[in-house]
C-alpha cells in the first residue's frame, strides 16, 4: 500500500486558526501560525539544544553513530509529519509535540531518570514527561513577560497525553500512574483547564506511535552497530524476519551494513502504512466532525493496527533482554546512576555549589530538592560528568 503524500486538511484535524490560545496573551506573528510558532520556539530553546549530549540508550561518547536525544527527536518528527501528512492533519502541531516530548530527559537517559525519581520519592518522585512540561511552562526562562515557552493550549494537552488518558472516565488514575499523577501535570492540567480521562488530539496520537516507530528502528540499528546482537538472531522476531526474507529475495547477500539500513527503512515504511491504514478505517468508523469530537471518542484512533501492536510487542520484547538490559550497557547505566545519585545528594547537602540563580526561593527542604532535581536533569551527559569529576575524586568512565 502506498501512503498518500498529502491530503486536504481532514474535520478532525486541529487548526490554528481555531485555537485555544496561549496562557499569557500575546501578539501573534502576521508570518506564522500559532503552531508553527510552538516549533521555532521549541527549537530555539536552551533544553532543546542540549538533547544534542543526552544518552538515547548509548552514552554520548561511546560513538558518533549512535542516536542521541536530539537525532531521536528528529526521527520523530519525521515520522509524525508523515503521518498528519498522510491522515491530513495538522503537521505543525505535530511536529512542535513530537520536537517537545523528550525535552525533560536527564542525562545518561532512564538511568538518570530512575536515579532522580529514587532521589526525589519523598517530594513527589521525577518523570521525564512531567518535566518535559515543566520546562515549557516554567524552567526556560528566555522571555520579558513570562517563563516557560508560553506554547499553545493544543500542545500543551499534547505534551500531557503523550501516552494517552492520565485518569479513566471515573477519574481513577491510570495504570502508569497507579501511585499518583505527577504534581506537576495534575497542576498544569489545572492551570489550563485539560481534562484528565480524554485522549489528545488526533495530532498528539500521530506524534505519540511516531515515538514508538523511531523507538524501534534506531533501536534495532544502533544495537547491530555495538553488536549486540546479530541480522540473524533478528530472524527469529516475526515481522523483522518477514522483512529480511524480502530483501534476501530481492537484493540477495547484501553487507551487514546495508542489509541493517534496508531492514530498518522498510520497518519504519511497514508502520506508517500500517499506522495510516488502520487509523483511516477507525476514523471513518467513528467519523468524528471535529477535533473536540476526536477526544470524546474513549479510544484511541491513530495507532497501529492488532496485528501491528502485537508485532511491536514482540520487537520489545526481543530488544528488552538483548540491549536494554545488556550487561555492557547495564553496567554502564549503574554507573552513570551513581553518577547521578552523587551529585543529587552533594547539592542538596550544599546547594552554595550550584550556580547563583538556582540558589534563589530555597527555603524548604522540599524546594531544595526539587530545584537541585531541575538542576540535574537539565545538565548534559558530558556537563554532569564533568561537574562529579569536580566534586569527587573518581568519576568512572561510562565505556
Amino acid at each position: 500500500m502506498a501512503v498518500d503524500s498529502g491530503r486536504e486538511r481532514a474535520p478532525y484535524a486541529l487548526h490554528p486558526r481555531e485555537s485555544r490560545g496561549r496562557r499569557y496573551p500575546e501578539t501573534e506573528s502576521p508570518a506564522r501560525n500559532v503552531f508553527r510558532r510552538d516549533c521555532d520556539r521549541i527549537i530555539h530553546s536552551a533544553a532543546f539544544r542540549r538533547l544534542k549530549h543526552k544518552t538515547q540508550v548509548f552514552v554520548v561518547h561511546e560513538g558518533d553513530h549512535y542516536r542521541t536525544r536530539l537525532t531521536h527527536t528528529l526521527e520523530v518528527t519525521q515520522i509524525a509529519r508523515s503521518l498528519s501528512r498522510a491522515l491530513g492533519l495538522d503537521e505543525d502541531l505535530a511536529e512542535a509535540l513530537a520536537l517537545a516530548h523528550d525535552l525533560g530527559h536527564p542525562p545518561f537517559g532512564h538511568a538518570g531518570e530512575r536515579a532522580l525519581d529514587e532521589q526525589l520519592r519523598p517530594f513527589g518522585g521525577f518523570d521525564h514527561n512531567a518535566q518535559s512540561l515543566r520546562v515549557v511552562t516554567e524552567l526556560e526562562r528566555r522571555y520579558a513577560a513570562f517563563d516557560g515557552l508560553n506554547l499553545t493550549y493544543e500542545t500543551i494537552e499534547g505534551l500531557l497525553k503523550h501516552n494517552g488518558p492520565l485518569t479513566s472516565p471515573d477519574g481513577a488514575p491510570v495504570e502508569r500512574y497507579a501511585h499518583g499523577i505527577p504534581a506537576p501535570m495534575a497542576t498544569i492540567a489545572d492551570q489550563y483547564a485539560i481534562p484528565l480521562g480524554t485522549y489528545g488530539s488526533a495530532e498528539a496520537q500521530a506524534a505519540a506511535v511516531a515515538d514508538d516507530i523511531a523507538y524501534d528502528a534506531h533501536d534495532i540499528d544502533d544495537g547491530l552497530r555495538a553488536e549486540l546482537f546479530t541480522i540473524d538472531d533478528l530472524k527469529t522476531v516475526p515481522l523483522l524476519g518477514d522483512i529480511l526474507a524480502e530483501i534476501a529475495q530481492r537484493h540477495g547477500n547484501l553487507d551487514p551494513p546495508r542489509q541493517a539500513h534496508e531492514l530498518v527503512r522498510r520497518l519504519i515504511t511497514r508502520m506508517v502504512e500500517d499506522v495510516v491504514s488502520a487509523s483511516n478505517a477507525r476514523l471513518i468508523e467513528t467519523a468524528p466532525a471535529t477535533p473536540h469530537a476526536v477526544r470524546d471518542v474513549g479510544k484511541l484512533l491513530v495507532g497501529f493496527s492488532p496485528a501491528m501492536q502485537e508485532a511491536d510487542r514482540e520487537i520489545k520484547g526481543f530488544l528488552f533482554p538483548r540491549m536494554y538490559r545488556h550487561e555492557r550497557v547495564m553496567q554502564v547505566m549503574l554507573e552513570a546512576t551513581q553518577v547521578v545519585s552523587d551529585l543529587f545528594v552533594l547539592l542538596s547537602r550544599e546547594p552554595s555549589r550550584m550556580p547563583e540563580e538556582w540558589r534563589e526561593g530555597l527555603e524548604t527542604e522540599a524546594k531544595t530538592a526539587r530545584r537541585v532535581g531541575d538542576f540535574i536533569a537539565g545538565m548534559t551527559d558530558n556537563f554532569a560528568l564533568t561537574e562529579h569529576a569536580r566534586f569527587f575524586d573518581s568519576t568512572p568512565d561510562l565505556r
